[in-house]
Formats: C-alpha cells, sequence, structure tokens
C-alpha cells in the first residue's frame, strides 16, 4: 500500500470551527471526505470509520489541534476508490465529497449512496455488479387489514422511471417481493417525525432485511403538487404528463415526487425529454421473499468462499459488465408466462449443440464489448471525449463478426430463433452505427491509437498539419535517443529498455528492475521512481524533448478541441442504438453463460419440461444441488423428487442431523428458480409446475443482532408464507419451533402444516425434527413421509479410556448415506454429531444416559409396529380397566399374596378375547 499522505491543514483551528459547523447539518449513515487535490481526508467519527474499515487499525489517526483536538485521517486516490466501494455496496452509507471554495469555506461538490452512484462513476470504475435501483414509496393503510402501496424506482444511469401500485397485507410481503424483484439498494421513506407510524416501522424493517440502505426524506418531498408539471418537461412522451395512465396512480405520483427531488433530476437540464415511464406489474414474476433469496443463496453473501456457493456465481460466466448486471436481474425476476420461458430454453438449447457457436461468441466476440450502458451516459451526461467515441467506433466495427457467427449457424431447428432474437436486431444496429463508424474513421488518427493517444486526423486542418509534422519529428528523435541509451547501457531496446509515455513522468524510460544496476552511479542518468515493472528515469536531452513534446500536444488538443466537441456530440446521437445494442447483447451474454454452465457442470443439466400455469407436477430424476456438487471432494448422492396433486403435495423429511435433508429440500427450489430463468436443469429428467413464489423459513442467525429473538424471527418468517402462498407456490421450511418448549413448538408446527395443507393447497417440504409430524399423513394422504438414510452399526471406540474398552465398551457408528426414502426415521442422531466434533466421552455419556431416560413411547420401542386409531385406544382403556377393577376386588376379597395376584391378572386378561385383539392393548402389552 502507497504511503499515506501527511497531515496538512494551514489553520488548524479555523478548519476544527467549519467542520463542527458543517456537521451539525449532517445525516445519520452520511460519510464527509474532504478533497484536498492530491490527497483527501475525514474527520471526527468518520475518520474513526475509515481507520477500521480501510486501514483495520486506528492507530493511523492523527489529532488537528489542541487536546481534546480532531481525530483526523488522511488517504490517497486509491485507497479513496477502495473506501468508497466498501462504503457504498458493503455498509449502505451515503457519501459526501466537499472541495474547498475558498479559506476554510467547503462545500459539497459530489454525492452517492448505494441507489445514486452517478457523481462517482468515475471513482468507483467497473466496480457495479448489479443496477443500483433506488426506489420511494408512500402507503395508505385506512383500512384494517389492507394496505394500499404506491412506488417509484429508477436506476440513475438508465433515463427510466418505473412506477407501481398495488394492495398489500398487514405485513407487507408484495412491498418486500418488489424489493427483491427489483434488487433494490436505496429505499426512500417519509421521515417519521411521531417515531410511532407502525406502518413506516413495518416498510423501515422490511427494507432493512432486504439489504436496503434507508434515506427519511421529509413530508413535504413527497407532495404530488408539481410532479405532472415535472414529468411532462422530463418525458419522451410528447403528450402531457396529465393523459397517460400512470399519473392516476396517486400514491406512486408521490414517491416520484420525492425520488425526482433525491436524484435532482430537474436540475439538469440534459434530462429534460429524455426520461420514460412505465408500470411494473408485479405478478409477471415470481414472488421470492428474502428468506427465500438466503435460503437458495441466490447472491454472493459476505462470508462465501468460493465463487460457486452461490447461484449468481455458478451461473455467471459473463464476458460483459452488462451481462452481469442483468443476470443478476434475472435471478430475482424468474418469469411466469411459459412462451418467455421456453424461448430461452430454446436459445440455450441452441448454444448447448452447437460448441463452436457458444465458443467463439465467448472467447472472441463478447469479451471484447465494454460496459455500453455506463458508456452511453457518459455521452447522455456530455462527459464524454474522444476515447469514449473510439470506444463506440470499435464495438461497431466488432457488430458484422457477431452477425457472420451466427449466419454461420447450419441447425435450421434454431436458425429462426437465433434471427429473431440476435441477427435480425445486430444488422439493423450495425447499419445504425455505420455512419458513426464513416465519421471515426474520417476524423480520428485511428494509427495514434498504438501509443494510447486520442486525436483528431491532422489533415483536417492547417495548423494541425503543422503542429503534428512537430510531433513526428520529436518522436523520430526520441526514438534515436532511445537506441543511443541502449547503445550506451548495452542494453536491448525491445527487450530490457522501453521508451514509454508515463502517466505521470511523460516520455523517459524503463529498464527491467533486473537491469536496473546498469544506471547507479551514472550522472547523467535520472531515476524518476521505481515500480513492479521496473525503474523509469530520463537523460537531459529526453526531458527537453519531453516538454516540448508536451507543450506542441497541449497544443494540438487546444487547436482540435473544436472539433473533438464536434465529432463527440454526433457521436452522442448513436445513444438510444448504443442502448439498445447494450440490452440485446447482455440478454446474448447471460444466455450463452446458461449454456455454458449447463455443459460443463459435473453432469451435464438437462432441459426441463414445464407446465402451464396451475397444471401438472413437479417430478425431478437424479436431483442435485448446483452449487454443491461443485466443491471440491464431494461426490454428490442424487435424489428423485416427486410433488404430485392429490398424492405427494406435502413432503415430511426426517432423519439425521447432517443427513441432507436440508440440502434435498432448498435444491427442489433452486431447480424449480432454475427453471423458471430459463436455464437447464441439474437431474436427467426433470418436468416443473409453474410456481407463482418460493416462500422460505430457514435459519435467523443474524436477527438477535437486530433485537429479535430466534423464535420471533421463525415466526414473521412463517407469518409471511402463511399470509403469501396460495395453491400455486413451493414452500420450504427447515426446521420449526425449535426456539420455544418441545410442545408449544411441535404444536404451532402441526398447526402450521395442517393450516398449509388443509387452506392453502401448497407444494411444501417441511423439513422436521418432531417425529411426530408424521402422523400427518394418516389424516391427509397428499402428505408424504421421506426420511434421510443413515446406516447404523458398531464399531471399536477410539476415544475411550482404557478401563472402558477394557469393559468391552463399544459404540454407534452412523453413517450417512445422504440418500431421501419415503418412510419415517424417529431418530436425530444428534449425540452421533457431537461425537463426530469430539465432544469429551464423559459429556456424550451423560448425554446418552438423559435421552434414554427422556425418550418418549415411540423412540424408546423402535420395534413396537403396532398401530391403534383414536377409538380402539379409547375401546381398550375401558376394557382394560373394567379388568383391573375387577383383580383389585378379587385381590382384596380373597387377600392373594404377590405371587397369585400375578397369576390371577394372567387368568383375567387371557380369558378377556376382546381385550386380546384390541389394537390398542396388544401395543401396550409389547412393551
Amino acid at each position: 500500500m502507497a504511503a499515506r499522505p501527511e497531515l496538512k491543514v494551514d489553520d488548524e483551528v479555523g478548519f476544527i470551527k467549519a467542520f463542527h459547523q458543517l456537521e451539525a447539518g449532517k445525516g445519520k449513515d452520511t460519510v464527509r471526505i474532504f478533497d484536498r487535490g492530491d490527497w483527501l481526508s475525514a474527520h471526527g467519527d468518520d475518520a474513526v470509520l475509515i481507520a477500521r474499515t480501510q486501514y483495520k487499525t486506528t492507530s493511523v489517526l492523527k489529532t488537528l489541534g489542541r487536546p481534546p483536538g480532531l481525530q483526523s485521517i488522511t488517504m490517497t486516490g486509491t485507497a479513496y476508490r477502495s473506501f468508497l466501494r466498501e462504503a457504498i455496496f458493503r455498509l449502505g452509507k451515503r457519501v459526501e465529497i466537499l472541495q474547498s471554495s475558498s479559506r476554510n469555506s467547503w462545500k459539497v461538490t459530489k454525492q452517492a449512496s448505494p441507489g445514486n452512484l452517478q457523481d462517482i462513476e468515475d471513482e468507483l470504475g467497473g466496480h457495479i455488479d448489479s443496477a443500483p435501483i433506488i426506489l420511494a414509496v408512500r402507503v395508505s393503510a385506512k383500512a384494517t387489514e389492507a394496505r394500499n402501496v404506491g412506488v417509484c424506482f429508477a436506476d440513475a444511469s438508465v433515463r427510466e422511471l418505473g412506477v407501481s401500485e398495488f394492495v398489500d397485507n398487514d405485513i407487507y410481503s408484495n412491498f418486500e417481493s418488489l424489493l427483491i424483484q427489483l434488487g433494490v439498494k436505496e429505499c426512500l421513506l417519509q421521515a417519521d417525525g411521531t417515531k410511532k407510524d407502525a406502518e413506516l416501522a413495518k416498510l423501515r424493517a422490511i427494507a432493512d432485511n432486504c439489504g436496503c440502505a434507508i434515506s427519511e426524506r421529509p413530508a413535504g418531498d413527497f407532495g404530488s403538487r408539481d410532479i405532472e408539471q415535472d414529468l411532462t418537461r422530463l418525458l419522451r412522451d410528447e403528450r402531457a404528463a396529465g393523459t397517460l395512465p400512470q399519473t392516476d396512480l396517486k400514491l406512486a405520483m408521490n414517491s416520484a415526487a420525492a425520488l425526482i427531488k433525491y436524484l435532482g433530476v430537474m436540475s439538469d437540464p440534459t434530462n429534460f425529454g429524455e426520461y420514460q415511464l412505465y408500470q411494473h406489474d408485479l405478478s409477471q414474476y415470481m414472488k421470492l421473499d428474502s428468506s427465500a433469496l438466503k435460503a437458495l443463496n441466490l447472491m454472493p453473501g459476505p462470508k462465501d468462499g468460493l465463487k460457486t456457493m452461490n447461484l449468481y456465481g455458478l451461473l455467471n460466466h459473463c464476458k460483459t459488465p452488462v451481462g452481469s448486471r442483468l443476470l443478476a436481474q434475472w435471478l430475482k425476476q424468474p418469469l411466469m408466462t411459459l412462451e418467455d420461458i421456453e424461448r430461452r430454453q430454446q436459445l440455450v438449447e441452441a448454444f448447448v449443440n452447437d460448441t463452436e457457436l457458444r465458443q467463439t461468441l465467448q472467447e472472441e466476440h463478447l469479451r471484447s464489448i465494454p460496459d455500453l450502458y455506463r458508456l452511453a451516459k457518459k455521452f447522455q451526461r456530455k462527459k464524454a471525449n474522444l476515447e469514449d467515441v473510439v470506444r463506440a467506433y470499435q464495438v461497431a466495427i466488432r457488430l458484422p463478426g457477431f452477425i457472420g457467427t451466427f449466419e454461420g449457424v447450419m441447425d435450421e431447428s434454431y436458425k429462426d430463433a437465433l434471427d429473431v432474437e440476435y441477427t435480425n436486431k445486430l444488422r439493423s444496429y450495425s447499419d445504425s452505427l455505420g455512419k458513426l463508424q464513416e465519421m471515426v474513421e474520417t476524423t480520428v488518427d485511428l494509427d495514434a491509437l498504438e501509443n494510447h493517444e486520442y486525436v483528431i486526423k491532422s489533415e483536417f486542418d492547417d495548423q494541425l498539419r503543422t503542429i503534428r509534422k512537430k510531433l513526428d519529428k520529436l518522436r523520430y528523435d526520441m526514438d534515436k535517443e532511445h537506441q543511443r541509451v541502449g547503445d550506451d547501457l548495452n542494453q536491448d531496446t525491445e527487450k530490457k529498455l522501453f521508451l514509454e509515455n508515463h502517466k505521470v513522468h511523460g516520455w523517459c524510460f524503463r529498464l527491467t528492475r533486473t537491469e536496473a544496476a546498469a544506471i547507479r552511479n551514472k550522472k547523467q542518468y535520472q531515476e524518476c521512481s521505481t515500480q513492479k515493472n521496473g525503474v523509469f528515469f530520463t537523460t537531459t536531452s529526453m526531458t527537453q524533448m519531453r516538454r516540448e513534446f508536451d507543450q506542441l500536444s497541449e497544443n494540438y488538443n487546444r487547436t482540435q478541441s473544436g472539433l473533438v466537441t464536434e465529432v463527440v456530440n454526433v457521436a452522442a446521437s448513436y445513444c438510444p442504438v448504443i442502448e439498445q445494442l447494450a440490452g440485446v447483447l447482455a440478454h446474448l451474454d447471460v444466455i450463452v453463460s446458461f449454456a455454458h454452465v449447463s455443459v460443463h457442470a459435473p453432469t451435464a443439466y438437462v432441459r426441463p419440461k414445464l407446465h402451464p400455469r396451475g397444471t401438472g407436477n413437479t417430478v425431478l430424476k437424479e436431483a442435485r444441488h448446483p452449487c454443491m456438487e461443485m466443491q471440491d471432494d464431494i461426490s454428490f448422492i442424487t435424489n428423485d423428487v416427486s410433488l404430485v396433486r392429490g398424492e405427494s403435495e406435502f413432503l415430511i423429511i426426517t432423519g439425521p442431523n447432517m443427513g441432507g435433508k436440508s440440502t434435498y429440500i432448498r435444491q427442489i427450489g433452486v431447480i424449480a428458480l432454475m427453471a423458471q430463468i430459463g436455464c437447464f436443469v441439474p437431474c436427467t429428467e426433470a418436468e416443473l409446475t409453474l410456481f407463482d413464489c418460493i416462500l422460505a423459513r430457514v435459519g435467523a442467525s443474524d436477527s438477535q443482532l437486530k433485537g429479535v429473538s430466534t423464535f420471533m424471527a421463525e415466526m414473521l418468517e412463517t407469518a409471511n408464507i402463511l399470509k403469501t402462498a396460495t395453491r400455486e407456490s413451493l414452500v420450504i421450511i427447515d426446521e420449526l419451533g425449535r426456539g420455544t418448549s418441545t410442545y408449544d413448538g411441535f404444536g404451532l408446527a402441526w398447526a402450521i402444516s395442517e393450516h398449509i395443507v388443509k387452506e392453502i393447497g401448497a407444494f411444501a417440504m417441511f423439513a422436521t425434527h418432531f417425529h411426530e409430524l408424521t402422523a400427518l399423513n394418516e389424516s391427509y394422504p397428499q402428505v408424504q413421509n421421506l426420511h434421510v438414510v443413515a446406516h447404523i452399526g458398531d464399531a471399536e471406540d477410539t476415544t475411550m479410556t482404557d478401563g472402558e474398552a477394557a469393559a468391552g465398551s463399544r459404540r454407534r457408528e452412523v453413517t450417512l448415506l445422504y440418500k431421501v426414502v419415503p418412510g419415517i426415521s424417529d431418530q436425530s442422531f444428534g449425540i452421533h454429531v457431537a461425537e463426530l466434533v469430539r465432544f469429551p466421552q464423559k459429556v456424550v455419556n451423560m448425554a446418552k444416559r438423559k435421552a434414554d431416560e427422556l425418550e418418549d413411547f415411540s423412540g424408546k420401542h423402535e420395534d413396537v409396529q403396532v398401530k391403534a386409531s383414536k377409538e380402539e385406544v379409547e375401546e381398550g382403556s375401558k376394557m382394560l380397566k373394567e379388568v383391573l377393577l375387577k383383580w383389585k376386588e378379587q385381590v382384596e376379597a380373597e387377600g392373594l399374596g404377590k405371587e397369585q395376584q400375578v397369576q390371577r391378572m394372567k387368568e383375567l386378561v387371557l380369558g378377556n378375547e376382546a381385550l386380546l385383539a384390541n389394537p390398542f392393548f396388544q401395543s401396550v402389552k409389547a412393551l
């Protein structure tokens, strides 16, 4: 890491005073950074945050002024950019960059937040993984149950506003689904002046749970008084905004007003007439709740070591930034229309079957495409230069290569689909960009690109021609000097000694580090700097030539600036085409990536057959978890899955800890989601019904940090399932009721399961250690019991003491087979897990004794297979009671001894044929 700049402030007292005045108006979760030219600084709490986040130590803090002083920190540009990424993407902070307008007077020149990266896009470089969506929300909750929700959202890098208005329940499950569908990074909420508004508190909790940064805005920002007038100026649509159907959505318009104000859209005239307004339909995509997002491991988590630990990392073999962002969007927006899904499947199949087509697109064409949305944005914001024009040109000249590759497809069964989705569109965009290509070739000096120079051709202007001649002469002299120095130092000018245009030192020489000793103690060579790739140095005549070259280049740039502006303006008019092209190439990139993953999996994926919504069953043969099978040293055990209406709608899975229950139920959710985004799936055969949502109840590990008990979090997630699920949903429950007493937990688990089976009728999977739950299938034929197989054998226990070993002690050895089969497992093998992690043997033995004492009726007597109905239990109990009363009377009347009492009991029981035939009594007798 480069040395941090020294903290130098001319007027410390004046700055500290100005800083404290600025702090008074600073928002919560905002970090302020002061731009001091070549370096940057932060102060107070912000300095401590940067020290801990960026430098991982507070020893880097310095103090300004007299004690206690102001804690301060300095940063280089590199450290600042690294901290920006961390602060915005991981910590969800807002950042303000301040510059000095006069002595101790600072003003905010750039602002950024997770949903608004416009001001700092250049600093972030290409590190934007997904579109930074920002959303404003307004609710009306007059009714007791229904809530009306209106939202407006935007990706600040694309000139579009989306609006949606919908009815929600009291836990806002539709709002949660929308946040996930859109991948919202920042949520604007009305500030709660009273801090008692329960509805706002719910929205805040949901946004926080979905990983959104929350910005509170004053109530006045949500006023829609000027919204029609603002939209009329912003929208491309010629009609007045008041005539558009979306403006009838009053709550959405309130939200639009707040969003437009927050983004400062109206203060930039380049936005006028450029925006589009569209309505988002919540039901066009499968709904996911935040628990499903975690359960299915859709997106990278903070603790993911391997790329393939999450579905996004596994499927992301995209070669373009726009492709990677579209993949993240698709994963959160699985399709609900069979035709759309089959269209994607057809394209994936084309690339799966045509290896040469897939590889050519990936290795030759797609990898050379820059971030076209960012490029278009630079033109729109008037920040583009000649280099950006050349980038657009380089994309244009590559399009014929794409088209030629598609034209070479011989398989007629796919050609039409590929032509409609890609070839025809690319041909149209290539024709549109033809004029741009022509203009660049006529005006830009393409030969100068080899030296990373972006200049207008000198033939365009007499003055330019004169300067170019002088520059060419200088370059010739520099090459001669390069040769002279090479001869003097006896260094090869092609392999060891290089002439380079360094971004800091300008034209100078570079020697590889191994040859650096060649210039030591030679006064004619002045060292500039030592870097990883070698030592930069210069000579007196090279320094003179460099100065002259820089001056001439500056003159050239000044002279050509008018022409450059003209060329950039012409190129900017192609923005709509560039944006449309970005959409097509992103789509292509994701589809090719799906095909790549499907082919290169340990066992190739297959194309699933999908049934229209509300029909068909889900039957998977030899299903696998796509992420788990990619881990090293894992030989994945495949399992069949059958979710059939009326037969196996609700699966209860029991079995040992670590036996694979969680993997089994989660892989079904992952496969369903993969099928509905159009990807092939990890099975040998697959047919699926279309699910309208995937809802999950899994571990609540981070809830305690937010002051919510594990059990409370569990109940909130389950409430969401019960209020959201429909007959067409897929429900995944991985344990339930563990955070309370066994009786309460089991009671809840039973009631919830019965409600899902009886009232909702959703396809559901429930992994549980409550073995009593398996009795549900006696009342409901659509409930199926499954269990994961464990082989139990005896083995010598190597951890025993000598005494125990001498006594011939043996322990259970449990082999987990990870195979799911019909039936019930009534053991959890929790103590076995304790043995696996080497618990002290005394503790294990005590646990076994206690478990045996507490073991309930069904677990203690595994060999008892007799089952009795409720009526048979009542009848058997009644007969047994009669026998016992008769026995008591006879014992007392005849004064029988102990052995005679036992004998008389045997006689009474054996003589009662009705009692002996009763199933309940048989089970008691079997004990």
